[in-house]
């Protein structure tokens, strides 16, 4: 869930490569947090457990590195050792996007001597490699390597003028060997059976590259260390959005919060049954096994550590996991305390019509944030025999991130209406406006990224239904009642270019409505002082497992 050449103000001159002064402008975007995690109910075990996860969290990072781009890591080497304060200014950026080219300008280059913006297959692909090209070679495989070269969990390479697929397990085996062995020194640790099984068949799959059992397990967990390792995600390939980096979050389970959120996981059948989309396209068993958990962040590392930040993920990407067991979310909760004040707070203050500022509270931000991500596991995974990922390909995850968003808050509404939730009109109102403030944070993201993208997508429709409007003063406001019919408007449109893989549709859509209007660049323009995101400070993860060598 994470570009900002858009707007003028924000792009701090990153068409050149900026000097000391640019660079240290450019990192004072992401605002210094550090994350401290009380450990002291663990266990012995778990705690010699936790050790072992921290370390296995730094090779996540390596490998990333590798997947990224396939000069990082000689980069990196080579930036640790210019210690002048351009050269420390250069590392610490690097380090914030894992890369030479920065996440909040476009992926434009801030480093010397590397492409001028990040390649769309990452290192996923041969860099000269065309679209076209790779569609072409893959009609030409049988249906078991066509599964291989449009899997998650393979590297496609020149074996000489051929194309070939690389199994993850051989294209980073020195890395995946030692995220094995950590993994299982913390199983043998730790007393606890789900994590245990979790562990190890992880570690199994790093070497099988089938993720299939360990992906059941991790949907089992059931621990006070609730850990998230391996290839996830697939916004890195803008290309097709097929190939899995790798990422990590060491988390401890907040079991208060998580005991109060298994009431809305407790009614997705209820809202999946009442979507506003064709009944043929609903989902007549989703939900059921689906675990949420509420979790503070000792460390994350990989595809999860750079750029903007996650607050919330769902997960797995696996089709079959996600029909058989739904799919789990984990909220980050001190990752989004730290945003909602270090971020929200200050943009609500510029954007919103002074009157309704009072509105926005962190409840109401929590509150979507978890109702995004339940929607991520409703409404349809399937086109034919194909999947909306598929049809969509790289539109997907724009249009899917606006889904979630979206679906997020007709099922608050729904439960509003259905008095479900406390608080009525107050609460909805609430529940809009902290929407609206925090729609703005989103769009500093920028429109090439998906979550910007998707963000984009809902406020211009909203506000062409007049859910949201500008005022003479350049702030903004929410009208409730057009917001309600405008959001269930949305939720069918996006539901259906999923449900029915509609390319066009979704090209389309995104063409005309993913686009940043006059009115929020001026008022984007006006946020430039106030950072974008927050880069967070592992604090009690490296007092658990210091680093050998530090940056």
């Amino acid at each position: 869930m994470r570009r900002f050449s858009l707007f003028a103000a924000f792009s701090l001159a990153v068409a050149a490569i900026p000097n000391l002064d640019e660079l240290n402008k450019m990192a004072a975007r992401f605002a210094p947090v550090q994350l401290r995690v009380d450990t002291a109910k663990l266990s012995s075990g778990d705690k010699k457990a936790l050790a072992k996860l921290v370390e296995a969290a730094r090779v996540v990072d390596h490998i990333f590195l590798q997947q990224f781009w396939t000069g990082n890591l000689k980069l990196y080497s080579e930036l640790q050792k210019d210690t002048s304060p351009l050269g420390k200014a250069r590392l610490n950026y690097f380090w914030l996007n894992k890369s030479p080219w920065s996440a909040l300008d476009e992926h434009q280059a801030f480093l010397p001597g590397v492409p001028p913006k990040k390649l769309p297959g990452a290192a996923f692909y041969p860099p000269d490699l065309t679209k076209e090209q790779f569609e072409s070679w893959v009609k030409t495989l049988d249906s078991a390597k066509q599964h291989q070269a449009t899997g998650f969990f393979s590297v496609i390479t020149r074996d000489g003028g051929s194309l070939k697929a690389l199994p993850y397990s051989i294209a980073y085996k020195a890395d995946l060997d030692r995220l094995s062995a950590l993994l299982r020194e913390a199983a043998a640790a730790t007393s606890n059976p789900s994590l245990k099984h979790f562990l190890n068949t992880r570690a199994a799959a790093f070497h099988s590259d089938d993720y299939y059992e360990s992906d059941v397990a991790w949907m089992d967990l059931d621990a006070p260390l609730d850990i998230t390792i391996g290839p996830y995600e697939t916004y890195n390939d803008e290309l097709f959005g097929y190939k899995a980096s790798f990422e990590s979050y060491i988390t401890i389970r907040d079991d208060a919060e998580t005991d109060k959120v298994k009431f809305f996981s407790s009614r997705l059948q209820e809202i999946e049954n009442n979507l506003p989309i064709d009944p043929k396209f609903r989902n007549p068993k989703i939900g059921a096994l689906a675990p949420i958990r509420v979790v503070n962040e000792l460390i994350s590392s990989g595809d999860a550590a750079h750029g903007v930040r996650t607050a919330a993920f769902n997960l797995p990407n696996d089709e079959r996991v996600v029909r058989e067991k739904g799919s789990k979310r984990v909220m980050l909760k001190n990752v989004q305390e730290a945003k909602f004040k270090t971020i929200l707070q200050p943009i609500a203050e510029r954007v919103l019509e002074k009157n309704e500022i009072a509105d926005l509270n962190f409840d109401s931000f929590f509150t979507h944030i978890l109702a995004h991500e339940l929607t991520h596991g409703i409404g349809p995974h399937t086109v034919g025999q194909s999947s909306p990922r598929k049809e969509l390909k790289e539109l997907y995850s724009a249009i899917e991130e606006a889904k979630a968003d979206i679906c997020g808050l007709f099922m608050l509404q729904y439960m509003f209406d259905h008095k479900l939730l406390p608080g009525g009109a107050d609460a909805e109102r609430k529940l809009y406006t902290t929407f609206l403030a925090s729609s703005f944070r989103t769009l500093r993201f920028g429109t090439n990224e998906a979550h910007g993208k998707g963000m984009a997508l809902q406020f211009n429709y909203l506000a062409d239904k007049g859910a949201f409007t500008s005022t003479a003063n350049g702030r903004f406001k929410v009208d409730v009642a057009k917001a309600k019919v405008a959001v269930r408007e949305l939720a069918h449109d996006l539901l259906t270019l999923e449900a029915t893989g509609n390319y066009a549709g979704a090209k389309k859509m995104l063409n005309e409505l993913a686009v940043l209007r006059p009115n929020l660049r001026a008022a984007l323009d006006g946020l430039r002082d106030i950072p974008t995101d927050i880069n967070p400070a592992p604090v009690t993860a490296d007092e658990i497992a210091p680093k050998a060598v530090s940056r």
